[in-house]
């Protein structure tokens, strides 16, 4: 039986719009997001590489804006996180072990953090027993190491663990070492349909 719950964040709580960040990185003459750019955000999100060299990274393939219209452009994909969505994670969080994993960078969490403000942002973390983020850790999913320090960090039974990412490569790395998988599939699911994939029992 389920007695814990690791969750993703971006698209399981909170909306992203990729649409949105690939559109205000093209208004500000961005052409396209190459493999330099996708190992520099990975960099970034693993803290390899400081916030002021992230920006300037990205501003070197959009020149003409500021620093300050490359930061809003990056924040620009996150999106609403709905009430009820807070509401369902409070009544698990009485009856399982939660945990918060996510590839996420500073810039990133200190946008949501300002933007849903102290109270919710309250609300939220003391959902989980403990929320890690990959710019924290120096590790990111789907790296087995970073799976396997939670799991040894707070001695949890991978075959009671479950583990909810809308990425298939997460999640397949997670089902490698024994954990349940809910690879969310978005736009299609929610995560308040939890009970309904009969992972778990009803609270």
């Amino acid at each position: 039986m389920i007695n814990t719950i690791i969750f993703d964040f971006g698209d399981i709580f909170i909306n992203l719009n990729q649409r949105a960040v690939e559109d205000a990185f093209t208004k500000l003459g961005m052409k396209e997001w190459g493999e330099d750019l996708k190992l520099l955000n990975i960099q970034f999100e693993t803290a390899q590489i400081s916030e002021e060299e992230f920006l300037n990274g990205l501003r070197n393939h959009a020149p003409s804006a500021t620093i300050e219209e490359i930061r809003s452009a990056w924040n620009s994909i996150l999106g609403e996180f709905p009430l009820y969505r807070l509401e369902f994670l409070q009544l698990l969080s009485e009856k399982y072990r939660l945990f918060l994993m996510s590839n996420t960078d500073s810039i990133h969490l200190a946008h949501f953090e300002h933007m849903v403000g102290p109270s919710f942002l309250s609300d939220f973390y003391q959902c989980f027993e403990k929320a890690y983020f990959s710019f924290e850790l120096g590790l990111r999913k789907p790296d087995e190491e970073v799976f396997q320090y939670i799991i040894n960090k707070h001695e949890l039974s991978p075959k009671r663990t479950l583990f909810v990412d809308d990425k298939k490569d997460n999640t397949d790395a997670a089902e490698k070492l024994g954990l349940q998988i809910w690879n969310l599939q978005v736009g299609e699911e929610d995560v308040v349909d939890l009970f309904d994939k009969r992972i778990i029992q009803t609270v």
